[in-house]
């Protein structure tokens, strides 16, 4: 068990990005930002949407590795920080630090994400539900894109002059 919590904790070191999901739910692509063991993640208005993560007491981690590949699945607890409380004066800052194209400073940021009610969330996995290496199976995971409302439909390319074939 020692080698794949090494891994875990290699793959948590690494994380920009995590595939989370709250029961049975899809998992949602979501920056994300390490800190020791577990990882921080911002989720509410104007930021990342991840429905029913800020009210869940637990999730499924997904993580990949160097090649890109997944290379860790595991359990995780999710514990919300209050807004006035030291962990988040202590997260928050430097989450905001990570955040690209925010506007504003980090202060700004972390200012409105506590006036808007964002959850800054510590999400971390529990070993015993850990699944490395081998374990993963061969399953791809892939899955068909999720209906949305941004979805258009696309046309054929205009042709001004008839094109004969060869």
């Amino acid at each position: 068990m020692t080698d794949v919590t090494g891994v875990l904790d290699e793959a948590i070191k690494k994380a920009a990005v995590a595939w989370i999901s709250v029961d049975d739910g899809p998992a949602y692509a979501l920056w994300c930002m390490p800190v020791d063991t577990s990882l921080a993640v911002i989720t509410g208005p104007g930021e990342q949407f991840a429905p029913g993560l800020a009210e869940a007491r637990q999730a499924t981690v997904r993580l990949r590795g160097d090649h890109g590949g997944l290379i860790v699945t595991t359990g995780a607890v999710v514990t919300r920080l209050d807004p006035n409380g030291a962990e988040w004066a202590e997260l928050a800052p430097q989450l905001a630090g990570k955040r690209l194209n925010a506007p504003g400073s980090a202060d700004e940021l972390v200012a409105r994400w506590a006036a808007s009610d964002c959850a800054l969330l510590r999400i971390t996995p529990a070993e015993e539900t850990l699944v490395a290496g081998a374990a993963l199976g061969d399953d791809t995971g892939a899955a068909p894109p999720r209906e949305t409302p941004a979805r258009v439909e696309t046309r054929k390319p205009f042709r001004l002059h008839k094109v004969t074939r060869r």
